[in-house]
């Protein structure tokens, strides 16, 4: 097993917060090593179906059926497609294990960019009241930093990645540096006008997205072209990625080695010092494995994965990881509760369509305990992403008839989903298999995590105040649906090694860095205490410039 020590930090894979880690990094002088899991993916010819109509795509883009139903079981609830499937993990290659009476839906990339290349793109600050709530809810894991320790690194990174949206405002769900938003479309509007006016204080503002309305010439970047084909990967640049931002920033100061295909297993640890001394990894193609040193090292794989590189760090006959004094690695892990739904015809306007295929929609903020304890049954809230739409007539009939036919379109319709947050409980973990393991030698990840019944009641409220709306609105037709809720199944996990100012309650400290090692900084939403209402993408991003910052000053000063 070879040994080596050329680089100043060693950065963690390779999504949101690596790419912004290495950028960070390597522009302020260190000598980066990228180490990520996944295959190789270049920004542009990597897209193998950029811009492709469906019917250049195998199977016109829809995953076969027998595939589907197979044990590929992120066919079946990771919105993958033949047309972006290189970009996500082969979990039967890859596969983990959930507790007897538990369900997780672990949704992971298995490229290059990690989930830059898959996610949705919507990108919101949190407010002021996020970063209290579980102080001022009396639940365990305070939040060591308040909204203006992150605000300045959340203007840095808008500016930089380019965030469409509209100013509203709003104290609960702070703007941020803007791009023009996307217009909405003319029924949005009507049921913009309509709401406002039925709900005092709800308000239906533009989805706030990292897709971008104007050019970055800088980046070598082209505003959205409205073809909403984001998750086949976009050589336009238009929508934040790696491959499109942060990595040829990185490149482009010498300072960076990538290697893909690298799956790290632990972290090499100095008891004595304190220290984190190495990352060990193992060649996916070759099967060889390899220690790298650097001084400092930044853990970016994704929320569990770097739970799962964390708990199997450990002295040898141990099953407690180095990194795990306080005792709470592993657990307060969250995600996104969002499977309700509810839609509805809005009536007239049908001599409009909507021009182009708009990657986006409409957002209504969180309007639940937003001025304390409202008596509805639960703690925090959710907000609801929709938009409205009208699409062609199926075809019907033959030859000219049908073609004609399917110029038409049926009337608008309105459609929304509501995310809601989950509360941080100490007992929603993930552990280490202590029999399985994977095609490395790694012990599966377990994962034991469930809803409780705050977040039911929340989404029961979402359910029924949705309806209200949209009936009150003048929607018709109007219908809700409630499917399983499954953690996981939002691909916003967090948490599990959360930070707070106490080292004998939590894992990181307030700047990303762990109490056990002072030269190990863990950014991506592992970190996290609490999980807001609203997509968590954009903080990751905004913690990661803060702690790189932090960690090179440290650096500087030996």
């Amino acid at each position: 097993m070879a040994s080596t020590n050329r680089f100043d930090a060693i950065v963690i894979g390779s999504g949101v917060s690596g790419g912004f880690a290495a950028k960070e990094l390597t522009e302020k002088g260190l000598r980066v090593l990228m180490l990520d899991r996944g295959v190789m993916v270049e920004h542009g010819e990597g897209y193998t179906y950029d811009g492709k109509p469906a019917f250049e795509v195998p199977a016109r883009n829809m995953m076969p059926p027998g595939l589907r139903d197979s044990d590929y079981f992120i066919a079946k609830h990771g919105y993958v497609q033949p047309s972006n499937r290189a970009f996500y993990n082969d979990d039967r290659l890859n596969p983990y294990a959930f507790d007897e009476g538990s369900k997780f839906y672990w949704i992971r990339p298995g490229a290059v960019g990690g989930k830059s290349l898959i996610w949705g793109r919507w990108s919101f600050r949190w407010s002021p009241a996020d970063f209290e709530a579980n102080k001022r809810d009396g639940i365990d894991g305070d939040w060591p930093i308040r909204y203006d320790d992150l605000a300045p690194w959340y203007s840095y990174v808008e500016k930089y990645i380019g965030v469409s949206g509209s100013r509203e405002n709003l104290p609960y769900l702070p703007d941020s540096e803007f791009q023009p938003p996307m217009p909405m479309n003319i029924a949005e509007k009507w049921l913009k006008q309509r709401l406002e006016t039925e709900f005092p204080g709800r308000k239906l503002i533009n989805t706030r997205l990292s897709n971008m309305t104007e050019d970055k010439p800088d980046q070598n970047r082209t505003k959205c072209q409205f073809r909403n084909q984001c998750g086949n990967g976009c050589s336009f640049g238009a929508y934040f990625s790696t491959q499109a931002v942060t990595l040829p920033a990185a490149r482009a100061t010498g300072r960076l080695t990538l290697r893909a295909d690298a799956v790290v297993t632990n972290l090499e640890y100095d008891a004595a010092k304190k220290r984190v001394t190495g990352v060990r990894f193992i060649d996916a193609k070759t099967g060889q494995a390899e220690v790298v040193n650097a001084g400092l090292v930044f853990l970016c794989a994704s929320a569990m994965a770097s739970n799962q590189i964390l708990l199997n760090s450990r002295p040898a006959g141990s099953g407690r990881s180095h990194f795990d004094s306080s005792g709470t690695l592993g657990k307060y892990v969250m995600d996104h509760i969002f499977r309700v739904s509810i839609d509805g015809d809005i009536p007239g306007m049908e001599e409009f369509i909507e021009y182009g295929r708009r990657p986006g929609g409409v957002y209504i903020p969180r309007f639940r305990n937003n001025g304390g304890d409202e008596g509805v049954g639960f703690k925090r809230g959710y907000g609801y992403q929709g938009s409205a739409r009208r699409e062609p007539s199926p075809p019907v009939g033959f030859g000219a008839s049908m073609k004609h036919g399917m110029r038409k379109y049926s009337g608008w319709k309105f459609g929304m989903g509501a995310f809601g947050e989950c509360l941080p409980y100490e007992d929603n973990h993930v552990s280490l298999h202590p029999d399985k393991v994977d095609r490395f030698g790694v012990p599966l990840m377990r994962f034991d995590v469930r809803f409780r019944e705050n977040e039911l009641r929340m989404m029961a409220d979402a359910r029924t105040q949705g309806e209200a709306m949209l009936k009150a609105a003048g929607l018709t037709n109007v219908k809700s649906y409630e499917d399983e809720h499954v953690p996981g199944d939002a691909i916003h996990e967090m948490g599990g090694a959360r930070m707070g100012a106490d080292p004998r309650s939590s894992v990181l400290n307030k700047w990303s860095q762990a109490h056990d090692a002072e030269n190990l900084y863990v950014t991506d939403g592992a970190q996290m205490a609490s999980v807001s209402c609203v997509n968590p993408s954009l903080t990751f991003m905004a913690l990661t410039a803060r702690a790189a910052d932090h960690a090179v000053k440290q650096f500087a000063s030996g």
